[in-house]
C-alpha cells in the first residue's frame, strides 16, 4: 500500500509572463515546509503584475543527456573507436528512433581518460523530462556500439559525464534540460513601493552577495541567493524529480540600473522538467497542470517549454523578493518570526 508525505502546498500569483513561448497571467503552485516562501514569491509576482510587459521568458536550448562508459585496451584503441563511432552518427540516430516516438539523438560529446572512453549522448525528449527515455536510448546505442566494436568492453550505462543530480560544470557548458532566462524591468517607483528598496541598493547587494560572496565560497557555475527554494517547491507541486534541483539551482542572478529603473534577470541553464511521465498522473499534479494550462494538446515539447518558463518566472519572483528583503536590516528575520513562529515583534 502506497503512503504519501503531506507537504503544504499553495498557489502563488498571478504572475505576468511574456515572450516567444507564452504570455498571460498565471497562478503557480508551490509545495514547501518553508511558509515564508509563499508570501515572498507572491510579492515578486505582484511586482510582475505592475510592470508593463511582465516577466519575459526565453528558452535558449533544450536537451537531455546520458553518458555511457566503455573500456578499451589502451588510449589509442579508445581514440580509434571514438573516431569510427563519430563517423556513423546518422546510423546512431536511427537506433534511437527505434526506442521511442519522441527521443531524438542530436549530439555526441566524448572524453577519454586513460583506457576509458566516455560518450555523452544528447537527446530531445518531447514533453518528458526524459530520464528513462534517454537511458533506454543509451542502452540501445551501447549495445549497437559493442556489437560493432568488439575491442570495447561494457563499463557502465552511466559514466557520470551526464551529469545527473550533481553539481558539475559540464551541464552548464554543454546543456542538460531546459536553458531558460527570465527577465523583468521594474520602474523605480514600483521597486520602492512593493520591494521597499531602490534599484541601486538591489544591484549593489547582488554584486556583493551573489557574485563576490559566491566566488569566495567557491561556488560552481552559480551566483544566486536561493534558486533551490523555489525550484523544490515547484518541482514537488508539479511531479518532477526533486533531486534535479542540485543542477537546476546552478544559475545566475543579474541586476542593472537602466535609466533609473531596475533590470533583473535569472538564468537557469539546467531546468529538468516535463509535463508527462512518472509522477505526472497524480491527481494533485494533474490539477496543477490544468490550472497552468498545460494539459492542452500542443506540438510535442511545447507544454514542457511552457512549464519551464513558469518555473523560471517563479524563481525570479522569489529571488527578487529575498534580495530586496536583505537590503533592509532586520526584514528577513522579522518575516520568519511572524510567519513561521507567529511572533508579532
Amino acid at each position: 500500500m502506497s503512503e504519501f508525505a503531506q507537504i503544504p502546498m499553495k498557489l502563488v500569483g498571478p504572475v505576468r509572463l511574456s515572450g516567444p513561448v507564452m504570455e498571460g497571467e498565471y497562478e503557480v503552485p508551490l509545495a514547501t515546509y518553508e511558509a515564508p516562501l509563499w508570501p515572498s514569491v507572491n510579492r515578486g509576482a505582484r511586482v510582475s503584475m505592475n510592470c508593463e510587459e511582465g516577466i519575459q521568458c526565453t528558452v535558449v536550448d533544450e536537451r537531455m543527456t546520458r553518458s555511457v562508459l566503455f573500456e578499451a585496451a589502451d588510449a589509442s584503441a579508445a581514440f580509434q573507436a571514438l573516431e569510427k563511432i563519430k563517423a556513423v552518427f546518422p546510423a546512431l540516430q536511427t537506433v534511437v528512433e527505434g526506442t521511442s516516438r519522441f527521443a531524438k539523438l542530436i549530439n555526441l560529446n566524448s572524453q577519454i581518460a586513460g583506457n576509458l572512453l566516455f560518450l555523452r549522448f544528447e537527446f530531445t525528449t518531447g514533453d518528458a523530462a526524459g530520464h528513462n527515455m534517454c537511458t533506454q536510448a543509451a542502452e540501445a546505442l551501447m549495445n549497437q556500439i559493442l556489437e560493432l566494436h568488439p575491442e570495447l568492453k561494457y563499463g557502465s550505462i552511466s559514466g557520470n559525464y551526464c551529469s545527473d543530480k550533481k553539481a558539475t560544470a559540464v551541464n552548464g557548458i554543454l546543456g542538460r534540460g531546459k536553458y531558460v532566462i527570465a527577465e523583468l524591468t521594474i520602474p523605480e517607483k514600483i521597486c520602492r513601493r512593493y520591494l521597499k528598496t531602490t534599484p541601486a541598493q538591489l544591484v549593489q547587494l547582488n554584486i556583493r552577495k551573489n557574485l563576490i560572496g559566491t566566488m569566495l565560497a567557491g561556488g560552481l557555475r552559480s551566483a544566486n541567493a536561493h534558486f533551490a527554494n523555489m525550484l523544490l517547491g515547484f518541482y514537488l507541486a508539479t511531479g518532477q524529480d526533486a533531486a534535479n534541483i542540485v543542477e537546476g539551482s546552478q544559475g545566475l542572478t543579474m541586476a542593472e540600473v537602466r535609466d533609473g529603473d531596475l533590470y533583473f534577470s535569472v538564468t537557469l541553464p539546467n531546468l529538468i522538467v516535463g509535463t508527462v511521465g512518472n509522477g505526472k498522473g497524480l491527481d494533485f499534479v494533474l490539477e496543477n497542470m490544468k490550472r497552468m494550462g498545460l494539459t492542452e494538446d500542443r506540438e510535442p515539447g511545447e507544454n514542457s517549454r511552457r512549464l519551464a518558463c513558469l518555473c523560471a518566472a517563479t524563481v525570479l519572483c522569489g529571488e527578487l523578493s529575498l534580495l530586496a528583503a536583505q537590503t533592509n536590516s532586520g526584514e528577513l528575520m522579522d518575516a520568519h518570526r511572524r510567519i513561521e513562529r507567529g511572533q508579532k515583534d
